[in-house]
């Protein structure tokens, strides 16, 4: 197993600002597959789903979630449909230690309200949506992840403490 930690989750369930803490503290650099899409489509998520649909977009991301096998000893965050594809939730578990974050859709919604780059909840019942996909989704993720946690009631240092804790023990019993 290679020793990556993932993170996987919902929109707005911290991601990526957990995935720069883990980077700091941990030592292992970030690599943020919606970041990555951006790069090497040149234009923004947002664009990608209106030009060429959200099924374009999500060959897309599996191409970049395939060509991280090569890589070990890095946090990955992943965008918040990764999980959708049977061959992506397979992929995320062969690249190392995967944890789920979890937040209640009111808090979902209320931070991602002041984005706009959200092409999903881009619509007049937000909140509805988020209730819809998390139906669809919460399997997948409860499947794929190695870990859940609830983020509402944690500091982002605590949820980060929890996973290097977690993690390690992980990949102790893996040796």
């Amino acid at each position: 197993m290679q020793r990556n930690i993932i993170l996987i989750g919902f929109m707005g369930t911290g991601k990526s600002t957990i995935g720069r803490n883990l980077s700091r503290t941990f030592g292992y650099p970030l690599m943020d597959t919606d970041q990555m899409i951006e790069e090497q489509q040149g234009r923004q998520i947002p664009e990608i789903f209106a030009t060429d649909g959200e099924a374009a977009f999500r060959d897309i991301e599996t191409n970049v979630l395939h060509s991280l096998h090569k890589h070990s000893g890095h946090i990955i965050a992943t965008g918040g449909g990764i999980i959708g594809r049977e061959e992506n939730r397979k992929l995320l578990r062969e690249l190392g230690y995967v944890v789920w974050l979890i937040a209640k859709p009111s808090e979902i919604l209320e931070r991602t309200s002041r984005n706009s780059n959200r092409p999903l909840l881009n619509n007049d019942d937000p909140e509805g949506t988020i209730r819809d996909l998390l139906e669809i989704r919460t399997p997948f993720y409860r499947d794929t992840a190695h870990l859940g946690i609830e983020t509402d009631n944690l500091s982002f240092d605590e949820v980060t403490a929890g996973i290097i804790e977690s993690a390690r023990y992980h990949f102790g019993s893996q040796e």
